[in-house]
């Protein structure tokens, strides 16, 4: 049996690695595998780059200006298909379709009759613009999209607002599908799925799944790379710092904090970094996560200030490095947790934070490390991943 994924990236970022992973548990039942990716340059018999550098500006220049985002690339998209027809592929696993790689009509044309499965990382797939409405708290994804209140966030428009018919295209061609099997990673996720358009379309829940292999307690060495041996260590990790993640508001938590109490911030860019207070420390973006994995066992705390989340894959990685999270209540953050590896805090609430910042530092860290460590290894491996092949069993039944 052959399967096809397709995702923005291949082996980078959340998504990028959960499709590596999601493909070598195929690999491991017997399936062949290929993967079709947008963006980066990645070698690989089975990997398939899908359009140029050339078309990922053009794409994303395009969506800046007419708001169409996933109505470009048609050519690079016609030259995939061309490319994967030959290949004979009994089932196509999608994932992220924006990230301006795709033109989604050509694919979903394609994609009728096919035996397809779908993994739903965020909102994209059934709203007329965002990724994500949490923040803003708008529900009108739930009739019809129209005069969107975030065209300036990804995928950014700078002057026309398309989110009524890009609503009406998407749900046109979404529903169209006959074989169609929906997989989100939290049960908030899935609760949103079933007030959309999509919600015809059957739908099981599959955590995100790390590797356990990368993501382990490691030794103390990044804290004394970085002289901060005697500070308590407030870690945050982000691909990209915005509003959302919680920027602003580990700033503001910065100015309350003892002069023995540190944060580090991973992900930042080099704008954002020079106008961090002292007692932040910036680390820009890194694919290195063996470096990601040392950065986390060394942290006292994990928090994670997210206003919209999915399901977010840096709470497992925490917790599979021995460290507590503190997190918002903010979509399937929650669900990432227990009483006995981290705290849920709401929205906003720096003061309570803090609060459970003293309480981790009163009674330390080695009070959760174990059942952090039992918890990753129970539930977020990438042994995970092997639930898709159920999926894929019952799709190629019918």
């Amino acid at each position: 049996m052959n399967i096809l994924y397709i995702n923005t990236v291949y082996n980078k970022g959340s998504t990028g690695r959960s499709v590596r992973l999601i493909s070598e548990a195929a690999l491991q039942k017997g399936f062949k595998s290929y993967i079709g990716y947008g963006r980066g340059h990645w070698k690989g018999k089975n990997l398939l780059k899908i359009g140029s550098d050339i078309d990922f500006y053009i794409h994303a220049i395009g969506t800046r200006l007419t708001d169409r985002h996933g109505l470009f690339s048609k050519k690079a998209t016609a030259h995939f298909i061309e490319k994967i027809d030959s290949l004979k592929i009994d089932i196509f696993h999608l994932n992220n379709l924006h990230g301006y790689y795709i033109h989604y009509p050509t694919l979903f044309e394609y994609l009728k009759d096919k035996k397809t499965v779908w993994t739903l990382r965020d909102c994209w797939a059934f709203t007329g613009h965002c990724t994500h409405y949490e923040l803003i708290g708008c529900d009108k994804w739930q009739t019809h999209c129209s005069a969107c209140p975030q065209t300036k966030s990804y995928p950014k428009s700078s002057f026309i607002d398309n989110s009524r018919s890009n609503f009406r295209i998407k749900k046109d061609l979404f529903t169209s599908l006959k074989h169609l099997h929906i997989v989100t990673p939290s049960q908030w996720m899935k609760q949103q799925v079933k007030k959309s358009f999509l919600k015809k379309y059957d739908i099981d829940v599959i955590n995100n799944g790390i590797d356990l292999d990368i993501f382990k307690p490691a030794a103390g060495i990044f804290k004394k790379r970085v002289g901060l041996e005697k500070t308590f260590m407030i870690l945050g990790v982000a691909n990209v710092w915005r509003e959302a993640k919680g920027f602003e508001l580990f700033i503001e938590l910065s100015k309350k904090l003892r002069d023995d109490e540190k944060i580090v911030l991973v992900g930042l860019t080099k704008k954002q970094a020079a106008k961090l207070p002292s007692n932040i420390l910036a680390i820009t973006h890194t694919n290195d996560i063996q470096t990601l994995a040392e950065i986390y066992s060394d942290a006292d705390v994990y928090l994670n200030l997210t206003l919209e989340e999915t399901f977010p894959t840096t709470n497992l990685e925490s917790l599979a490095c021995g460290t507590p999270v503190i997190t918002f209540d903010s979509g399937g953050s929650a669900e990432t947790i227990d009483p006995e590896t981290g705290f849920v805090v709401a929205k906003n609430d720096i003061d309570s934070v803090l609060d459970i910042i003293r309480q981790i530092k009163k009674e330390g860290k080695k009070r959760y490390r174990h059942a952090c460590i039992k918890r990753a290894q129970n539930l977020y491996s990438q042994k995970n991943y092997a639930q898709y092949i159920d999926i894929y069993k019952k799709v190629l039944s019918g």
